[in-house]
């Protein structure tokens, strides 16, 4: 495949207690508020995320890495992930009620966007305005994707732990993919691509989310392929045992299961995820329509879900051709039933025949 897409990992965080700069804290975070493990071990880690937030307001906290000294852009990497099929954002917002970043529209559902600053918002009045690299953020999807701004590597698990929590069905092994943003406020246009990073004039929240909306679905629709994947290998397995041995031996339980899971799989993907349902940022904003469409088509959103369409039709094909099979091997079963007993029945007319003939001699 082409494009920028990458192959799945796994995520192992080893994270680092640093209590000295505790003392410089002066923000409400839910990370030290509400430490939610009794375990020592996970109280360190939700510290260690609250003390790696430096405590000044750099303008440019991130510099592009081996950037002169004068190149006034900043860097704000993102980090997607999916995790499980489904979360409670609920509950994560019950939670977490100080970092909720209001819905720019009553049609967001589906996701709870969380900023975490340090400072208090609250306290620096109604007209404050806050630059989106100066804080991190976190886009939590239904459907069960994070996307994670301007968080280190380090960091990442205490924040996801914070997803966990609430979320149901996790995954074995999760699926991550990196990008980034540079924030370039000289730049003419109001957005540039790059390799693995998009250059913004400047990145608000209708950003972070449109952009998040992106990621989250990209990553989920690698999870979705992969089970397709596993069910064309699957079929695939049948159709070389056919080849050798002229038959199968699936009964129709495990047939209806493939099937089942085939039609859920399609029916995430287009319902939960929502490949296709229109983005109300881009549609109010040209800005943002470039961004988004720039974005779907860096990750090949649509040729990737096409690859996933054709797999499952192969599957569907796959499925009817069984399906004709068993029920062919369930009429013969009838006939020979019925052949079965027709010949006991005329066995048994036959027997009465004989009978009544030697009662009559």
């Amino acid at each position: 495949m082409g494009g920028r897409w990458r192959r799945t990992l796994s995520v192992i965080h080893n994270l680092r207690i640093a209590p000295p700069l505790l003392s410089k804290l002066h923000f409400h975070s839910p990370l030290l508020s509400k430490p939610h493990f009794p375990s020592p071990f996970f109280t360190n880690r939700f510290l260690t995320v609250a003390a790696a937030i430096p405590c000044h307001l750099d303008p440019d906290p991130l510099h592009l890495d081996g950037a002169p000294e004068n190149d006034p852009s900043v860097k704000i990497p993102i980090k997607a992930f999916f995790l499980s099929t489904s979360i409670n954002l609920k509950g994560i917002q019950a939670d977490n009620p100080r970092n909720i970043v209001p819905p720019s529209s009553r049609s967001a559902l589906n996701y709870v966007a969380l900023r975490f600053c340090n400072f208090n918002l609250d306290a620096n009045g109604p007209g404050f305005h806050v630059k989106a690299s100066n804080c991190r953020y976190m886009v939590v999807y239904q459907y069960g994707s994070a996307v994670l701004f301007n968080i280190e590597d380090h960091e990442v698990d205490a924040y996801l732990q914070l997803v966990t929590r609430h979320a149901s069905g996790l995954l074995s092994e999760m699926r991550k993919d990196d990008y980034a943003i540079r924030e370039k406020p000289q730049l003419v246009e109001d957005m540039q691509g790059g390799p693995d990073y998009i250059v913004l004039k400047s990145l608000d929240t209708d950003g972070i989310r449109l952009i998040g909306s992106v990621l989250g679905q990209s990553i989920a629709l690698d999870y979705f392929v992969s089970q397709v994947d596993g069910l064309v290998e699957e079929f695939a397995g049948i159709n070389r045992g056919m080849e050798k041995t002229g038959t199968f031996t699936m009964d129709k339980k495990k047939l209806l299961q493939l099937v089942g899971k085939a039609n859920s799989n399609l029916a995430d993907v287009i319902l939960k995820v929502g490949l296709f349902e229109r983005s109300e940022i881009a549609w109010r904003d040209a800005k943002y329509a470039q961004i988004y469409e720039y974005l779907r088509e860096e990750y090949e959103v649509a040729q990737r879900f096409g690859n996933l369409d054709f797999k499952l039709k192969f599957v569907e094909h796959n499925i009817h051709f069984l399906q004709e099979v068993l029920q062919n091997r369930k009429s013969d079963f009838l006939e020979w039933c019925i052949i079965g007993l027709l010949t006991i029945e005329n066995v048994i007319s036959l027997y009465e025949i004989l009978k009544d003939s030697n009662a009559v001699s």
